[in-house]
C-alpha cells in the first residue's frame, strides 16, 4: 500500500517527515521508458540513514517499489545496482491512468535497533529494546506521480444532465473533476442572464464535498487537522485542490475550516452569486 498519512508506528520509521531520525531523508525519482510491449522503470534514491543503508548492503533488508494504478503492485529491486530497474509488461500496468509510485525498505530478517546511531537522541535509552520482525517496513520514500493521465488538467468542475437521477441535483467526485449532475437542463438556468453565476451554490456544495473527501484521504479522521505542507496528493482532483490551497497560502485544513478555505480559493463565489441575483432583481 502507498503510505502518505502521518501515522504512529510502534517503532521508528524513516520518512522525509519523521522525527524519529535526526536527519530524515528518503528521496527517490523514476525514469520511465518503454517499447512496444514493456515499461522500464529505473530508480534513483537517496537514504540518509547509514543504519538502513547497511541493512540493505547486508541483505537484511530489501528495497520494494510500490505502484498504485488501477490496482497495487509490488516489485523487489536490487539495491546493490547503481540504478535499480524493473520491466513490466504493458498488459499489467496502465500508465494511462493515475499512477503513484513509492519506495519502501522492508526487513527480510529480524532487526534490532541497538546499533542505530541515526535515531533522534530521544531513543538513546530505549533503542536496545527496539526490534522488529521479518516483513516489517523500515522506511517509506516520497511519492512520484505520473500526471500524463489528466484529460482535464485545468478543469475543476464538469456539468452533465441525467434525467434518471433520483434527486434534482447530485454531486459526484471523479478522479479529476467535481461532477455536478442535473436532472433537467432547466436546473442549470440556461437562457437566463448570468446563468453561470446562478449555478455557484451547486459549485459551493461540490467544493465542500471535495474538501471533506480530501481531508479524509490524508488523515485518520476528518476531525483531525491536516498540515498541508506534508501532503503529497494521490489523485488529479486532490492535486488541483491542493494547488489551489497552497497558492492561497493556506497552511492547514480541518472540518471546521472548510468554509473559510472555500471562501479563499473560490474568489468570493457566493458574493458573486448574490451580485447576480441582485442584478436580476434590478432588471440589469
Amino acid at each position: 500500500m502507498i503510505y502518505s498519512k502521518k501515522a504512529n508506528f510502534p517503532y521508528p520509521v524513516l520518512t522525509n517527515h519523521s522525527c524519529e531520525y535526526a536527519d530524515a531523508e528518503f528521496e527517490f525519482d523514476v525514469m520511465l521508458s518503454e517499447n512496444t510491449d514493456v515499461y522500464r522503470l529505473e530508480v534513483e534514491y537517496k537514504i540518509s540513514s547509514e543504519f538502513i543503508r547497511n541493512l540493505l548492503s547486508a541483505r537484511k533488508a530489501r528495497l520494494i517499489l510500490i505502484i498504485k494504478s488501477k490496482d497495487n503492485q509490488f516489485h523487489i529491486l536490487d539495491s546493490h545496482m547503481a540504478r535499480p530497474a524493473v520491466e513490466i509488461p504493458k498488459s499489467r500496468l496502465s500508465i494511462g491512468s493515475r499512477t503513484v509510485l513509492q519506495l519502501m525498505v522492508q526487513a527480510v530478517s529480524p532487526v534490532s535497533f541497538l546499533e542505530n546511531e541515526d535515531l533522534n537522541p530521544f531513543f538513546d535509552s530505549q533503542k536496545a529494546e527496539i526490534s522488529v520482525d521479518k516483513g516489517i517496513a523500515l522506511a517509506f520514500s516520497n511519492l512520484v506521480i505520473f500526471d500524463g493521465s489528466q484529460n482535464k488538467p485545468y478543469d475543476l468542475f464538469e456539468k452533465k444532465v441525467d434525467p434518471n437521477l433520483a434527486s434534482d441535483i447530485e454531486v459526484q467526485l471523479g478522479d479529476e473533476t467535481i461532477l455536478i449532475l442535473y436532472k433537467t437542463e432547466e436546473m442549470q438556468f440556461l437562457g437566463l442572464p448570468g446563468s453561470s453565476a446562478l449555478n455557484y451554490p451547486y459549485l459551493y456544495i461540490g467544493l465542500q464535498k471535495a474538501l471533506i473527501s480530501f481531508l479524509s484521504h490524508y488523515t485518520d479522521s476528518i476531525e483531525d487537522t491536516l498540515d498541508l505542507t506534508n501532503v503529497e496528493p494521490l489523485s488529479a482532483l486532490d492535486e488541483k485542490l491542493y494547488s489551489l490551497m497552497r497558492a492561497k497560502g493556506i497552511p492547514e485544513l480541518s472540518f471546521d475550516t472548510v468554509d473559510q478555505v472555500i471562501y479563499l480559493i473560490s474568489d468570493n463565489l457566493l458574493k458573486r452569486y448574490t451580485s447576480a441575483i441582485r442584478g436580476m432583481s434590478n432588471g440589469s
